[in-house]
């Protein structure tokens, strides 16, 4: 989503990250039945993967920064579930089904879970040469949609270097709103910490981001 919470990147203010020596992956056994939960709902089709990102960027601010991870994915999966017409509110409300179930796409069956472990191939014919090569110098463009994107606001209006084409991908602008696939050439880009950061930030530092084609223009040409 364009502005919301989820994008923390250079924001002030939340302190530094903490993390936690020998950290079980689940804190909670509850955390590791949403976990489950997300793989059965993910297997069924009914969305795309940048569709479940952006259930979870829609969540007021408040509640956002509230939630731990695994709430942040179970508060994701009830807004999906209710946009799709798998599930409705009273039924939420009421902890069981009150309405006849609606088909889904697939179901996942005992056969089928190793294949929930398995991570998606996005990788798509292109429609096009890439339009940059390794060491072209590109600028990001300036955007703020109101859906999903996956350039981050630190990094939009910003001049880097091309490092490197990774392929040809599934498009999640278009992907997260059930617009298609739309195909798209991806590429790591590089940008000096003084470029992001400004002229104060320490000159010895790099960030490499993962941009999509459309996200990027000739450095000589604003956008």
């Amino acid at each position: 989503m364009s502005n919301t919470i989820h994008d923390m990147g250079g924001m002030h203010g939340f302190g530094p990250v903490d993390a936690e020596p020998n950290e079980p992956p689940f804190h909670e056994a509850w955390e590791g039945r949403v976990l489950a939960m997300q793989r059965a709902m993910g297997y069924t089709g009914e969305w795309t993967i940048d569709g479940g990102r952006a259930s979870m960027e829609v969540l007021p601010p408040t509640t956002y920064l509230a939630a731990s991870y695994y709430q942040r994915w179970f508060l994701g999966l009830e807004k999906r579930v209710v946009a799709h017409g798998l599930v409705s509110a009273d039924e939420l409300a009421a902890g069981h089904s009150l309405h006849p179930a609606k088909p889904v796409k697939r179901r996942l069956g005992i056969a089928d879970v190793a294949q929930t472990q398995t991570r998606g191939n996005f990788e798509r014919p292109a429609g096009a040469p890439a339009r940059f090569k390794p060491g072209d110098r590109v600028r990001t463009a300036n955007i703020n949609p109101a859906t999903h994107t996956r350039l981050p606001r630190y990094a939009r209006d910003k001049e880097g270097v091309v490092e490197a084409i990774r392929g040809c991908h599934v498009y999640p602008d278009t992907a997260a709103i059930d617009q298609g696939d739309h195909p798209q050439w991806l590429y790591t880009v590089v940008f000096t910490g003084q470029e992001l950061w400004g002229p104060a930030s320490d000159p010895s530092i790099t960030v490499s981001i993962e941009a999509f084609e459309p996200y990027l223009k000739a450095a000589n040409l604003r956008v």
